[in-house]
């Protein structure tokens, strides 16, 4: 549908249009050399006052044949119902100086919002690897209303990084698609581990708490709106 803001152009009504090409009819005839020359007045939207009234007239026309549409549903999920909600996260051993930090953010920030412990379940795996699959499955299990995959790569010496970077990634968005639940991507991809700490609770924040925040919300929009 066209902005009701600005109109890419001007459609006339079938008046607007009989007005403009009877202006546009006009012309002026003289002798120039013995032969008889019609010159055409070409309509022109000036500051005159005839033409900027035709011009206002056009448009207030133009705007009144807009149809206005119906109001539009804004659906999002909540931040303060976290009760009665249940999560399960998988966590990488891997890195565990890093991951222990990340998942202390993410209980953290769930007991903020009111989630009960009990309502939390953790699921320890190797490694960033393994995350996606176990994530899959508790998805299906129908126990969780989210799922949060916490884990760490950081960079080496080989590309094994972008390996298990990328595996990572995609195991948690196949997991949350084939599971028709939430599957919450935690995993940090860092360079180096100074990076990670400060991702883990340092100057960056904790990106374990951002995780819950963001399973709280999408728990939230399933539960109570998508259902």
């Amino acid at each position: 549908m066209e902005s009701l803001a600005s109109p890419p152009c001007l459609r006339l009504t079938p008046t607007a249009h009989r007005q403009l090409h009877s202006r546009q009819s006009s012309s002026a005839c003289y002798t120039h050399g013995g032969t008889s020359v019609t010159k055409s007045n070409s309509l022109s939207f000036s500051s005159s006052a005839s033409g900027f009234s035709s011009s206002l007239a056009v448009e207030k026309e133009l705007r009144s044949s807009f149809v206005q549409t119906a109001a539009v549903r804004h659906v999002t999920g909540s931040l303060i119902r976290g009760e009665g909600l249940r999560f399960a996260i998988v966590v990488a051993r891997f890195n565990e100086v890093v991951t222990k930090l990340l998942l202390e953010g993410a209980i953290e920030t769930f007991k903020k919002y009111s989630v009960r412990e009990e309502d939390i379940e953790v699921i320890w795996v190797p490694g960033s690897f393994e995350i996606g699959v176990v994530a899959q499955n508790l998805g299906k299990s129908g126990k969780f209303h989210a799922v949060l995959c916490i884990g760490a790569v950081i960079r080496g010496d080989t590309t094994h990084y972008d390996a298990v970077a990328n595996s990572a990634a995609s195991g948690v968005l196949s997991a949350g698609i084939n599971s028709g639940v939430p599957c919450i991507f935690g995993v940090l991809t860092c360079e180096d581990m100074d990076q990670a700490l400060n991702r883990s609770g340092g100057k960056a924040g904790n990106k374990g708490a951002e995780t819950a925040l963001t399973a709280l919300e999408m728990a939230s929009l399933f539960e109570h709106h998508l259902k």
